[in-house]
């Protein structure tokens, strides 16, 4: 919202709203973006916008979906390995631990550093040994709290009531007694784990929509086993009144919230035979079209991504500004 608000007041940005960008177009060789279709949702009326540089910068799902829909890129074959849309799919995994003490305070809703820590130790740490656990990657460690919104945030020990008088006494009587251990662990890209259109469902703009195809294979398995059992010997080694053990995530599920922490589908390389971009967020065969966001990550580190994102978008608008308008062309040659 800040950068939109500083965005509004150069004479040369003009913002749209109620519209959606539903596909990408290019020239009759597919080497140059000409513009962009878009259609107003309110009046249904469709637009086409003329430029002499498209980036998108829609999310990662989005990213990829105008991808496709515009017929850019071979798409991945999950059966063949051929192909890069939608490719390199990844999430994250973590799990955690809830810990309950009849002697402490912690004041969830202040969400001071003071009462937070975080550990790299079996992430970026090298020394960690992996080998005994068979997995590559790792996970970040995290305990405190944020927020302590009283709607959201409503622990209880194990054996509580869902609902009634019991269940509103526990949430009274934990909601400043509570803390949590928990991990963030990393993803890396499975050959059946990728993004493509889907064969039956479609938007209201009569697209295809966006298909997730993923789930937690054996790496992951064995990493968020490790982590599970370091955050329960940790919560152990505290002393809690009770505490609800972290459960290793074997499998993966859409309907709890996890994380917006979605990656993959454009990833970005060092050529066309391994990458959509390269590391400019520049298309491979189609120089004027750029792509900003996580779909470039060719996996999903135990990082959030937003940090690296905000890095590259710099890096590219960089070189976009000095090199690219001056010259424009392709910023890296294969």
């Amino acid at each position: 919202m800040t950068v939109i608000a500083s965005a509004l007041k150069q004479k040369t940005f003009e913002l749209r709203t109620n519209t959606w960008v539903t596909k990408v177009i290019t020239d009759s060789t597919g080497t140059k973006a000409t513009g962009v279709q878009y259609t107003h949702v309110l009046t249904g009326e469709e637009y086409f916008q003329p430029a002499q540089m498209v980036i998108l910068c829609a999310f990662s799902f989005n990213n990829v979906h105008l991808m496709l829909t515009s017929g850019i890129g071979k798409v991945y074959n999950p059966q063949t390995g051929e192909g890069l849309i939608g490719k390199n799919y990844c999430y994250q995994t973590g799990t955690a631990a809830t810990l309950f003490f009849e002697d402490k305070l912690f004041h969830p809703y202040m969400a001071t550093g003071g009462i937070g820590m975080g550990s790299d130790h079996f992430h970026a740490n090298w020394d960690f040994d992996r080998s005994p656990f068979g997995f590559v990657g790792g996970s970040t460690l995290g305990a405190g709290l944020y927020g302590g919104r009283p709607i959201s945030w409503r622990p209880t020990p194990a054996g509580t009531p869902m609902w009634g008088s019991a269940w509103k006494k526990s949430v009274s009587k934990w909601y400043e007694k509570t803390m949590t251990i928990s991990s963030s662990g990393s993803v890396m890209p499975n050959r059946g784990n990728f993004l493509d259109l889907d064969p039956t469902w479609t938007n209201k703009f009569g697209q295809p929509l966006l298909r997730m195809t993923f789930d937690y294979k054996d790496n992951e398995k064995k990493l968020s086993a490790q982590i599970a059992n370091v955050i329960n010997d940790l919560a152990q080694s505290m002393k809690p009144t009770s505490f609800t053990k972290a459960n290793p995530r074997n499998s993966w599920s859409s309907v709890p919230y996890q994380s917006t922490h979605n990656t993959g589908g454009t990833i970005m390389g060092t050529n066309p035979s391994n990458s959509v971009t390269n590391k400019f967020g520049q298309v491979w065969g189609v120089d004027n079209l750029f792509i900003m966001g996580a779909s470039l990550f060719p996996h999903n580190s135990a990082y959030n991504p937003t940090g690296p994102l905000g890095a590259i978008a710099y890096f590219a608008a960089d070189a976009i500004k000095n090199t690219y308008i001056k010259k424009p062309g392709k910023l890296v040659d294969a």
